[in-house]
């Protein structure tokens, strides 16, 4: 063999020969070589996402996030947390000569004086109530379709982490100026930790530096407020993002989707794309926001001063729920081995995370009742979970019922009310209006499974009436699709679990927990014939439909 031809086995001639990388090559066989990143991406970046409006409230969530990140970063550079007392000299004159802390007086620098500095701050705040707006929806949209069961319960337990973790930064951010509202809000916290039996007045001194309202809690909520909270957050979001990315993603039913199969778009180039757009259309909205809508405007408040309170001091919304118990409990106190217990002030502070509680371990009650152990990928509807439904219903009614209650003053001056008819409203709504919303939900939920039956049956009302050759007037029904007829069936409707005979064959009585018979009871009151409408069987189907049943 001559040269020519060694040229071409070897491929060592120039028609062979690779052209040299490109730099941008180069930087990614580097990277791979030491951090595996070809095998990772080639892994996930075409892992399909399913499409579906619902999808993009847990994004609006995380772009608000990246948001507040953002503009707290540049509100840092100009606030000082001091409440060191100093005498105002500013661009605001009508607080010339007043005397006021440098948190406070930092504050008005930043409205206006920092160039945008009122814009940045205006965005942080309506980023920071869009942010858990969308925390909550997202998470009521998790609970209503069953997105909680395995392998999502850690994750569920990450969002509602983060919602509480969420709600705490709020109200240190919210603290952080030093105006008269906000020193209110810290008056209310103070009150409330006053009224923890015997510890108490030790936190409070131990919080404030002393009586209240001290020299150090300023200083000592801005770090907790822009490292401590936000690094625990951004450390949960991460955790957050990867379980969904690990787990294949949650889909509606339909044809095609199955508990092994998901239908949807690739994350790359499509889905990241439209994240892409979406990230700045919701920085968009909240930069519109916080340039044509007004909120908090401290200046008008004046700075704090313990013997003075706001008219009408109202929390941000998210606080409203927390306030609502204590605004409306009655002022009931007893007296104790020469210590006063506060019990108008002690159970609503109690209730409120104790109500919050049982909606972060809810996945974890419904999978023992159910002893579903099974992966589930498929999400349900609403309809087909009434009793789920209900309750998730009847904690939002609640909320809004308590939500009143902490804006009583406000609801009663506005719509001329008396505020001791709204408290009184509220103090009996609590008991009421949420177990009157449970019973109407699920009788609503019943009704709308008793018409996917008909339909699947009888198929769809199109609305034309003819006349029969007996002179009977009819409407015609148009039969559904494969694909509606899957949507309408495809959810399982599995026995209730239950006890089973208390006496064996040979006539011993085993002995029965009290676990179990709870479990039972609970078993059947959520998934027994009570709660649910048996969808239709084959044989139901074929029976109508084999001859002339339908018109």
């Amino acid at each position: 063999m001559g040269d020519d031809g060694a040229r071409r086995v070897y491929g060592t001639g120039s028609a062979h020969r690779r052209p040299p990388a490109g730099k941008g090559e180069k930087l990614a066989d580097w990277a791979d070589g030491r951090l595996g990143l070809y095998a990772l991406a080639r892994a996930n970046m075409r892992k399909v996402f399913p499409d579906h409006w619902s999808f993009m409230l847990g994004e609006v969530t995380l772009y608000s996030f990246v948001v507040l990140i953002l503009t707290g970063v540049y509100l840092t550079l100009f606030f000082e947390p001091s409440m060191q007392e100093v005498v105002y000299d500013g661009s605001y004159t009508e607080l010339n000569g007043v005397l006021m802390s440098k948190a406070f007086e930092s504050t008005l620098d930043i409205s206006f004086d920092v160039r945008g500095g009122l814009l940045i701050r205006q965005i942080h705040h309506w980023a920071a109530l869009v942010f858990i707006t969308g925390m909550l929806v997202h998470m009521m949209r998790v609970f209503f379709t069953g997105a909680f069961r395995k392998p999502r319960e850690l994750n569920w337990v990450f969002g509602w982490t983060l919602l509480m973790l969420g709600i705490i930064t709020g109200l240190t951010g919210y603290s952080l100026p030093d105006d008269l509202l906000s020193g209110t809000g810290i008056r209310f916290a103070q009150g409330a930790i006053l009224s923890i039996p015997i510890v108490g007045t030790y936190l409070s001194f131990f919080l404030f530096g002393g009586e209240f309202p001290g020299e150090d809690i300023i200083s000592r909520l801005y770090p907790v407020h822009i490292l401590l909270l936000p690094g625990l957050m951004l450390g949960l979001v991460t955790a957050h993002l990867i379980l969904v990315f690990y787990h294949k993603h949650t889909q509606f039913p339909g044809p095609g989707r199955k508990e092994r199969s998901v239908v949807g778009m690739p994350f790359l180039p499509v889905y990241l794309a439209k994240a892409g757009g979406f990230f700045f259309l919701v920085f968009g909205v909240l930069t519109v926001m916080g340039a044509l809508a007004q909120i908090n405007p401290v200046w008008a408040f004046g700075p704090y001063r313990p013997d003075l309170v706001t008219t009408g001091a109202q929390p941000d919304w998210y606080l409203g729920f927390s306030e609502g118990l204590i605004r409306v409990m009655p002022g009931w106190e007893i007296n104790l081995w020469g210590h006063t217990l506060v019990l108008g002030v002690f159970i609503p502070f109690s209730l409120f995370p104790l109500i919050l509680l049982a909606i972060g371990v809810y996945p974890f009650v419904e999978a023992w009742i159910t002893g579903d152990r099974r992966e589930h990928h498929i999400l349900d509807r609403p309809r087909n979970a009434p009793v789920r439904t209900g309750l998730g219903v009847a904690w939002l009614t609640l909320y809004a019922v308590l939500l009143i209650g902490g804006g009583n003053d406000i609801v009663a001056t506005h719509l001329h009310l008396s505020i001791n008819v709204i408290t009184w409203f509220v103090r009996i709504g609590v008991f009421v209006l949420p177990v009157a919303a449970f019973v109407v939900t699920k009788k609503i939920c019943m009704g709308l499974q008793r018409r996917d039956r008909a339909k699947v049956l009888h198929g769809r009302e199109t609305g034309t009436v003819k006349r029969l050759p007996t002179g009977e007037y009819t409407e015609v029904h148009e039969p559904l699709s494969q694909d509606q007829l899957f949507t309408l069936t495809q959810h399982e409707q599995n026995p209730p679990y239950e006890i089973g005979p208390v006496v064996d064959a040979h006539g011993v009585r085993r002995r029965v927990k009290r676990s179990e018979r709870l479990r039972a009871r609970l078993a059947k009151a959520m998934f027994g014939p009570d709660a649910r409408i048996e969808k239709p069987t084959v044989e139901e189907y074929r029976e109508i439909t084999s001859g002339d049943h339908r018109h």
